[in-house]
């Protein structure tokens, strides 16, 4: 394979990604359904005045995932932002056509945690020269009560899906997601990170595009290894209001970081794109409380003070 893609590779892509979506949807219904809920995800077909479109599939008000959403979406850009020019500005003056699938799932119970994924392609064409492309993406993981089995696990699967393509892939897509999902205005991680990149091309990595789309799908298909044996696990675990609390509390960090940090959301909102879908990743519910101190020796203080920590957690 070529190190340029063609017309009939992007289409694989979209294939992909919109069979992914489906995908993903049907296995959270089932962990629904497993869980006593009857709510399915409604499906919102839409199109940009600009050029492309989306599907955008939201669940809400379950029994096991208060809300989530899981997008699709391929759309064409005719004046790219100063989000997507600002780290790139060879591509300045071209068009361009984005495409991905991302999502955010907030369970109801707060014993499992909050999980996002996102995959996408990125081409920037103008006439009579090579389009310049980049493949991006990753999954992390935001829990509220931490179980340290879990947190192996989710980093087990990135390591694995990673190793077919390089030693280096999984040390190198984990740092990368600790620096990225980091409050810089609270000294805080998000969560307990998994895998994170951009610009991944022939440039940057010496993979040819074939090389490039096997990722983007170890890492979709990824996804779902990661969060559906946590789900089973812990979904119907008792929890107390003060526990509930606390993860409204803690899901007010994961709106400040998407609304001050996210590439994605500052994209989104820069490029005039569809406001429900860029904001379709925020909690329902979500409280803010001034000056918070958990106490030492609490699972609330641990989370903290142990697990929102950068660690190798397949080596502790």
């Amino acid at each position: 394979m070529g190190t340029t893609p063609t017309n009939t590779d992007i289409a694989r892509v979209r294939e992909y990604l919109v069979a992914l979506q489906a995908r993903i949807c049907q296995a959270l219904e089932a962990q629904e359904r497993d869980g006593g809920g009857h709510a399915t995800f409604v499906p919102d077909d839409w199109e940009r005045p600009e050029g492309g479109g989306g599907r955008s599939c939201i669940l809400a008000d379950g029994e096991v995932i208060e809300k989530a959403g899981v997008m699709f979406s391929h759309i064409h850009v005719h004046n790219l932002p100063a989000s997507a020019t600002a780290r790139h500005p060879n591509i300045a003056g071209r068009k361009a056509q984005a495409m991905g699938v991302s999502l955010v799932v907030h369970p109801k119970n707060p014993h499992v945690p909050t999980s996002h994924a996102n995959v996408r392609l990125f081409v920037a064409e103008a006439e009579g020269e090579d389009p310049i492309w980049w493949f991006g993406g990753g999954f992390d993981l935001t829990p509220f009560y931490p179980v340290l089995s879990d947190c192996v696990h989710w980093h087990q699967v990135c390591h694995d899906l990673c190793a077919p393509f390089g030693d280096s892939i999984y040390p190198d897509f984990k740092q990368w997601c600790d620096e990225y999902f980091y409050l810089r205005h609270r000294d805080e991680q998000r969560g307990v990170g998994g895998l994170f990149y951009d610009d991944v091309n022939t440039d940057s990595r010496g993979w040819d595009f074939e090389t490039c789309f096997d990722f983007m799908q170890a890492v979709g298909d990824g996804y779902l290894d990661g969060i559906l044996p946590i789900f089973e696990a812990r979904k119907k675990n008792p929890y107390t209001d003060e526990q509930r609390q606390f993860q409204l509390y803690r899901r007010g960090r994961y709106v400040e970081y998407n609304l001050v940090y996210d590439r994605g959301t500052l994209f989104g909102l820069q490029s005039n794109g569809r406001i429900e879908s860029i904001l379709v990743s925020m909690p329902p519910l979500v409280s803010w409380h001034y000056r918070f101190e958990p106490k030492p020796g609490t699972a609330e203080f641990e989370l903290t003070d142990f697990y929102l920590q950068p660690r190798d957690w397949l080596n502790l």
